[in-house]
Order: C-alpha cells, then structure tokens, then sequence
C-alpha cells in the first residue's frame, strides 16, 4: 500500500458480489489532495455495476434492467442454451437456427465502435478470458434487441453495463482502450436515460463510469470537468432513490476529489458538501463503515487545510478528533481491513483517550428532567464504547478517571445497551439551542448541544457506539480506546 499521511477516499468501482461470498479487501484510492506523503489512505466504496434494479419488470419485447451480476448470469445461461455457437462466437443464443442467422446478418451490418473495443479486449487471464466472452456474446445480444426496437431503453442500459465491465476486464498498462470502452457505456447510458429519464440504475453506473474516466486524467480540467459531470449524475441518481446510501456516499467521493482540482476559494465549500453526504450515507444505514471511513478521510483533510491556512469554523484539534472517531468506527465495524488498521495507527492519538468523544452538553438535574431552563447546566459529557456519562460541571479540561466525578452529586448516565434510538429535538420545553433525545429503555433522556454542527458530532458518534454494539464490535472499540 503507498503510504501517505492522511485517510484517502474509497473506490466505488468493486464488482458486486456473489451471495454468500466473502466480501474482499477494499484496495486504496489515490491518496486525497494535498495530502502530507503519510497520510492513511481511504477506501472507495459501492461495487459498481451493483445498484439495486428498480425496474425489475421485463418490458414488452422481454428486456429489463439488470445489475451486472444477474446481466452476466443471463447471458452465460442463454450462451449455454446456443451450444457449440456461441463457443465459436458466432451465434446470439437463440434456440432456433433461423433466428441465429437473422441476428448474425444484423451484427454482420451493424459497424459500431463500440463492438469493435469489446472484440478488442481478451482479459488478462483465463477466467477474464472466459468472463470477457460471455460479454462479447451479451453485447451481440443487445445490439440485435436495439436494432429490432430503437427505443428500448433498458436494452441501452445493459449494453452500457457490458461496456463497463469489459473496461474492468483491459489489461492495467492499457488506459487508453479502458477509456474508450468507458465513454462508449456513457454513451449507452446517455441514450437509456434520454429514453427513460427515470432509470435510476443508469444514471448511477453512468456516473461511476465518469469518475473511472476522471481517474485516469489526475488533475487537469478535463478531470474536473469530468468529476462535476459525474456529481451531476449522482444528484440525479439521488433524485430518484433517496434512499441510497451508495449514491449518496459516491457522491461524496466525486466531491472530495473536485476539492483537490478546484480553486483553493472553492474547497473548503465542496468539502463541507461532501460531509454532509457522507453523514446523510450514514444516517440510513449506520453500519455503513466505507462512508463512515470516508466521512473521517474528510475530516482529516480539511484539518490539514486548517492547520496551514486556518479560517474554518473549527480548530484542526477538533477536527482531528472527528476524523478519529470516523475512522475508530469504521476498524470496529471491519477490524480486518488494512487500510482502516493503518488509518487508525495515525489518527488514534488524536481520540480524548481513555475515551472516544469528550464535549459539553447542557443537561438539566439528573433527578429532575423536566427543570425549569434555569436548572440545566453546561457540564462535561464522556462516552465510551459502554456508556455516556455526565462527568463534571465545570469548564476544565477533560476529567481522565472516575475518581474525579463529585460523589455529593447525581450524574446523567446512559447505557449504549439501554438506547433504543437518537434523534434532534425540536421541543419548546427545552432551552434554546440544538436538542438531542436519547430515547432508553428507561425513558428519554434531552440534552442541548452548543451548536447544529456539534450536534451532528454527538448524533454520529453516539449512533456509531450503539451500532458497533448491536454489531457485537464493542469489545473491538474498546480495545482502541483503552489499549
């Protein structure tokens, strides 16, 4: 792995995989911008090719939407069904004689660039070999299906998947190819979107093909003008399935690395999106630990730019324990992955140790939760991989035993096993400021925190140590925050 002194984002460019199949290693991007030549690299996430198919129902002429998965397990089926044809490559699969002949008289016809890169390509090995004939045959497949019926847009989009895949299938040392193959399948994807402006699968594995072409441009303005499209295409991928964490964490990706090409009176505006992406990623699926990791990378990033030019809202201290957190979180969740093991060697010293997060709240009297506004109190708040607990009311530095908590008094204390969600408070009965409701087993417990932006800090962190909890990761956590 290169090293490099700083979490780096994650590629959403891996296969989907197989049910039931061990989930590999994420191998590291590029490392950010600017990044000191230490940094930990970051992980892409999102197996490309591998949105969930929203139109699953088969159009009239018997096409649909795939994912790459199920397009290649179609084609080797109908490729077995044509027998000794398709081992010659010569035929499309059809079980009828007459039919073959038809098919290969269009493709005979039919001059496309695009099949001329497919036929181009062999893999590097035999099982690329074997995989890169089977998409050869789809993409024979598909041409004849939009040759029959021009506006088929679904036919469009699987014949840009197989271009996809076959720009994965290029040898390494062959950019030049793999980016023709690519700005072929944007092309396919172009033209299925034009004729159905509402297939969410296209538009997002359009926009992971853009970002595969910005990849190989470094940072030029080609690559950014790139990256912007590709943004676009995730906005758009967004618009029509909220609820995709991948898009969304993708989309912080494609803006973490607009940030290093842009204009230094840009960035900070584009990586302060690409943190609200990332948390949204988050905040539908909490066990999502790429865009927890990357949501880290980040952080890292911007407390680097602060620590040289300052002028962010935030201290770089403060922003390097957020990063910390992130990535702390992520190791608990997928301890075996390398890249988050050598992220955390780095960023770990930089957590408030014994514990993962140590902050102010205003709580009201432990015996009292309903308190006039008068009652509450600015006091210190710990957590840990166990509880959140209510240290102190002064404005000293963070108590680092339990010693130390006063034994005249009661303290606000909240299991992690206890807590049955966390959510903002808008509730008038509150003092004014940005509330948090930690719902319990035991009941609610609302604290306000000093601002929205340190609310989001408390949201995350406190949901991330109850899902590495019911995750069955705690003991993992702490033995990062504890050594």
């Amino acid at each position: 792995m290169e090293e490099s002194a700083q979490p780096t984002p994650a590629d959403p460019s891996e296969p989907e995989l197989p049910n039931g199949a061990a989930e590999p290693e994420p191998e590291p991007a590029s490392p950010v911008a600017d990044a000191p030549a230490s940094a930990p690299e970051a992980v892409e996430e999102v197996p490309a090719r591998s949105a969930p198919s929203k139109g699953a129902e088969t159009n009239a002429d018997g096409w649909r939407p795939y994912t790459m998965g199920e397009l290649l397990g179609e084609a080797a089926e109908a490729a077995a069904a044509g027998g000794s044809e398709y081992a010659d490559g010569n035929g499309t699969g059809s079980a009828t004689p007459e039919r073959s002949s038809q098919d290969n008289l269009q493709l005979s016809s039919h001059h496309d660039v695009a099949m001329d890169l497919i036929n181009s390509v062999t893999g590097v090995d035999e099982e690329g070999r074997s995989r890169q004939r089977i998409l050869t045959f789809a993409a024979k497949r598909y041409i004849s299906a939009i040759e029959r019926n021009p506006e088929d847009p679904d036919a469009y989009y699987n014949w840009a998947l197989v271009l996809q895949e076959s720009a994965d299938n290029v040898d390494p040392d062959s950019d030049s190819s793999k980016d023709s193959l690519l700005e072929e399948a944007c092309k396919k994807y172009a033209e299925a979107t034009r004729l159905c402006p509402t297939l969410y699968d296209a538009y997002y594995n359009w926009a992971i093909a853009i970002a595969d072409r910005a990849k190989m441009r470094g940072r030029t303005k080609e690559a950014e003008e790139l990256w912007q499209q590709a943004i676009m295409n995730y906005d758009k991928a967004v618009q029509l399935s909220w609820n995709s964490p991948q898009a969304l964490n993708n989309w912080g990706l494609g803006l973490q690395e607009l940030s290093a090409i842009v204009p230094a009176k840009d960035k900070q505006t584009i990586i302060k999106t690409a943190i609200s992406k990332f948390r949204s990623a988050i905040q539908l699926q909490f066990d999502f630990h790429r865009a927890i990791y990357n949501l880290g990378t980040v952080l890292y990033g911007l407390a680097e730019d602060t620590s040289r030019s300052g002028g962010a809202d935030n201290s770089p201290s403060d922003l390097y324990s957020q990063s910390a957190i992130y990535v702390a979180a992520a190791h608990a969740l997928k301890p075996n992955y390398s890249v988050y093991r050598s992220a955390l060697r780095l960023v770990r010293s930089m957590l408030p140790l014994p514990y993962l997060k140590v902050g102010y709240l205003t709580a009201p009297p432990a015996d009292d939760p309903i308190a006039p506004h008068k009652l509450w109190e600015r006091s210190q708040f710990i957590l840990n991989h166990e509880e959140l607990q209510q240290v102190n009311t002064s404005e000293s530095a963070p108590a680092k035993s339990n010693g130390l908590v006063e034994k005249t008094k009661r303290f606000i204390k909240v299991s992690v096993a206890d807590i049955v969600s966390v959510s903002t408070c808008s509730d008038l009965t509150l003092p004014p400021g940005a509330g948090l409701c930690i719902n319990t087993t035991h009941g609610p417990v609302f604290l306000v925190a000093e601002s929205w932006e340190s609310l989001d800090g408390w949201l995350d962190a406190i949901r991330l140590v109850y899902t590495i909890f019911a995750r069955g990761r705690s003991d993992v956590l702490a033995g990062i925050i504890t050594g």
